[in-house]
């Protein structure tokens, strides 16, 4: 039996026209991607995304519009399982309050998961300063909306 992976991920932009972008290691892997994660049963794609954002940046957000919705096939690097990653451009309604990196992985203590973020510029962004197929495709719509 096939079974599906849902992912919300939020599109946070800055005054200074960068994204933010999360460093994780998790699984063994390293990897750059937006910050989100996966639908926990039960939860609406924005809750679901807001908790999120306060799970991994202790960070209130809101929703300003959706952006892109998966529709290709993709098969999760970490498992048998299908992607469908739901993205949303998203604003901080409470004070930005986490470490901002400039080093791609510059983590903070040691584990089995890790996670650090930057802010990266839209003028600059390219699909390689993520990890994932969905997320390089992404890229390339932001690269094309600014």
């Amino acid at each position: 039996m096939h079974c599906f992976n849902v992912r919300v991920y939020g599109l946070l932009i800055n005054e200074q026209n960068e994204v933010l972008i999360s460093d994780e290691q998790e699984y063994g892997m390293r990897f750059i991607k937006f910050p989100g994660g996966g639908l926990e049963f039960g939860e609406g794609l924005p809750d679901g995304l807001k908790r999120e954002f306060v799970e991994e940046c202790n960070l209130e957000i809101e929703i300003i519009r959706h952006f892109y919705t998966t529709d290709i096939f993709v098969k999760s690097a970490f498992n048998d399982s299908q992607v469908i990653s739901v993205y949303y451009l998203v604003k901080n309604i409470s004070p930005l309050n986490f470490t901002v990196k400039t080093i791609a992985y510059d983590f903070d203590g040691e584990g089995d998961v890790l996670q650090s973020f930057r802010w990266i510029s839209l003028a600059n962004l390219q699909p390689d300063d993520v990890t994932f197929p969905i997320d390089k495709h992404v890229v390339k719509l932001l690269i094309n909306n600014i």
